[in-house]
This record gives structure tokens, sequence and C-alpha cells, in this order.
């Protein structure tokens, strides 16, 4: 049976009727940046996650860079990270001129480990930058308590964690800032790119939205003082029509053009509106490779203190490269996320990171694969995938 790793098809046959209505309604409406549309998905997000700050962009990339540069990250500061995620959160440390420092894993939930954080913190370390991997939700209490010990922000990356929970409350509801992707591929998937950052912190909101929108207007002079202690009069009464915005000619910081485009935040409205559901179709192909695959490949262990959205399902296996093959033929898609950790990756060589320095993390480049989990997959698909897995292992 053909299995695919993901069909954004499949999703969007269910929903066609109803996004290719809102996405003619926003054409038709000429407010293509900003607008209704934009407003009212930050409106949704907010009350879904029950945090008191969204701010949207371009994509989850962008999202890292605001959050950092709202941090007050510098060329030359160090931000503590995770090598096991996806390039781009290293890549957003590096874009801006910090250093990424990176610290091991936890083999139990694939993690950063919250125990060997401080050995690595310096009078440079800013930001400690968690990555929720794969729905898992990391331990924030302790990340926090060291933090806070050591006077220094936290920036989570939830790209791979919309509607997850850490000890009852979503994932994107806290005083730090948490950064979120919608890229096709995710749990709350756009036709596009699109991301967002929220916070519960009014100075982080201020600044996310100035360095959002070319460090202008109010934002801008709000985000100046801050971030520098700059203090200026500025006009209250600013139109907030983008295109006739008298204001928005003012310039206090230096910052990007990162903004979501209303037919992306229209769809992501939408889609919203189902993704506790799709959550729950995830988690529950995962409860069956967990119940059948559990005695013959290592599974992941179900969150302590959470819960998972389950955006990946990651086994451990000693033939990695072999099984990614063998289910190829079998017309299985498959993930090998993630082939190379971020210290040993040849972008980062003059870091001077070698084999054998973060051995957990390595471990899981060598064994992990990623199995089809997405809410639209069949019983009969899931159970190929599960037969496969099993004839493969024990097949020795």
């Amino acid at each position: 049976m053909n299995v695919p790793f993901l069909d954004l098809n499949r999703q969007y046959e269910l929903l066609k009727d109803e996004l290719e209505l809102k996405v003619v309604e926003v054409l038709r409406s000429g407010a293509y940046i900003g607008g209704k549309y934009v407003a009212s998905f930050e409106s949704d997000m907010q009350e879904y996650l029950g945090v008191r700050h969204v701010v949207s962009c371009a994509n989850g990339t962008d999202a890292l860079v605001l959050a950092l540069r709202a941090c007050g990250v510098n060329p030359g500061d160090e931000v503590i990270t995770t090598p096991f995620t996806f390039f781009a959160t290293a890549e957003a440390i590096a874009s801006i001129g910090a250093i990424p420092v990176f610290v091991d894993v936890r083999e139990s939930d694939m993690n950063i480990d919250p125990a060997k954080i401080e050995t690595e913190i310096t009078a440079e370390t800013k930001v400690i930058l968690p990555v929720h991997i794969f729905g898992w939700p990391c331990d924030m209490d302790e990340i926090n308590r060291i933090a806070k010990k050591h006077n220094l922000k936290v920036v989570e990356d939830a790209a791979q964690a919309i509607g997850s929970e850490y000890k009852g409350k979503k994932i994107g509801a806290t005083d730090n800032i948490v950064t979120f992707s919608f890229y096709p591929t995710k749990n709350l998937g756009a036709c596009g790119d699109a991301g967002m950052v929220t916070t519960d912190n009014e100075d982080f909101a201020v600044t996310l939205r100035a360095f959002r929108e070319h460090g202008m207007a109010k934002n801008g002079a709000k985000a100046r003082e801050v971030l520098y202690g700059v203090s200026d009069e500025f006009a209250t009464d600013a139109s907030t029509d983008a295109l006739y915005n008298p204001y928005k000619y003012y310039n206090y910081l230096v910052a990007y053009n990162s903004r979501l485009d209303a037919v992306q935040a229209a769809i992501l409205g939408i889609k919203l509106k189902y993704l506790d559901a799709y959550n729950d179709k995830r988690k529950n192909v995962a409860m069956k490779y967990e119940a059948k695959l559990s005695d013959v490949v290592m599974t992941p262990n179900p969150p302590k203190n959470g819960m998972s959205c389950y955006h990946q399902y990651a086994i451990r296996t000693q033939r990695k490269e072999e099984l990614g093959r063998y289910l190829d033929k079998q017309d299985i898609g498959s993930g090998a996320f993630y082939p190379v950790p971020l210290h040993l990756q040849k972008a980062f060589d003059a870091l001077g990171y070698k084999e054998g320095d973060l051995p957990i993390a390595e471990i899981l480049c060598k064994q992990t694969v990623c199995l089809p989990i997405f809410p639209e997959l069949t019983i009969d698909e899931v159970e190929s995938v599960i037969q496969a897995v099993k004839v493969f292992e024990e097949d020795i």
C-alpha cells in the first residue's frame, strides 16, 4: 500500500469550499497586507492560546529573528540552544551576528537538557533558546529558573508545537517570547509562508511589532525607548491605515519587513477552528504506533509535564538508513529528521565543534526515523506502516 509521509491535498479537499470562498473574499476586499483578516487571526489566536499578545509575521525564521532582536541580542552575544532541530533555529541566531552555543539534549524527550545549560553560560550569554522538538514540551520550569538566576531572557522555538501544552497551558502563553511557524507542513499550515510570535509581556510585544515593520511609527518610538532608554515625543493619533498612515515614514530602528499577508491570515483563521481535532487524530495515530511498535523499536516517551501535538513521531532504530530505504521500497514515506546535528553542520565549522562533543544529539541523528503522522491517515495506512517496520526490525 502506498502511504505518503504527508499529503496536503487531503486536507485541502476537505476544506476547499470554505478556503476558496474566503480567499476570493480577501482578493475582492483589496486589502492584502494587515487589515481585518490579520487582526481577526491574531485575536482568534490570542483566545486559543490564552496569551495577551500575538504578533503575526512572514514566516517562522523571521519570528525567531524578531524575537532575538526584541530581547536586545546584538552581534557577538551568545545564545544557548539545542543542536537537535531544524537549521533555522541556529541560523536566526547567526544571521544577526550572535553566536549559537549548543547544549546537548536528553534522550527521553530529545529536547535541550537543562542540567547541561549552566556550564555554558558566560558573560556574553543573553538568551536561552529551547526548541519544543516534534511538539514535545521542554522542561520550561527548570529552563526559566536558570534564566532567572542568571538574568537571561528565554525565547521558545515552538515551530513544531502549536497546540502542545505544558502543565495545563498552551505553549505560547507565557512572559517569554514564543515563536511559531505556519509553513504548510506544520500542524497548522498556511498555503505559503507564515509565522507568529506570542508573549504576555507588553514591552516585548511593542518591540516585536516595531521590528516586524521597519521600526517605524509609534511602535518604533516605544521600542527604541524600551531597548535603549531614549524617549521621543510621538503623536498618538496616527491612522492605522497601512496605505495612508502619515507617521509610517518616521523610523526609530533599523528593522525588517515581515508582515503576514491577509490571504494567509484568512486561511489560517479557518484551519485554526479544526486544529484541536487534527491534533487529536495525530495523537490517535501515535498511540497505535506506540501500542504495536514499542516492543521492536524505541518509541517516544509521553511528556511528563504536558501534552504533545505530535507534529512528528520519531522512532529510534540501529539501522536508520536501511529502514528508510526499506520503507521507500514498500511505498511508505518517512523522514530522516535529523541527519546532521547543528553543531556539525558545515555552516558552523568556525565554531570549532567536533564529533563527540554532544553525544546524545549525535546518537539521535544516527537513529531517528519519523513515520507518517497526519490527521487524514487511514487505519489501513497506519497498519501498513506498523507491519512494514515490524517486518524490517524482526528480519535481523
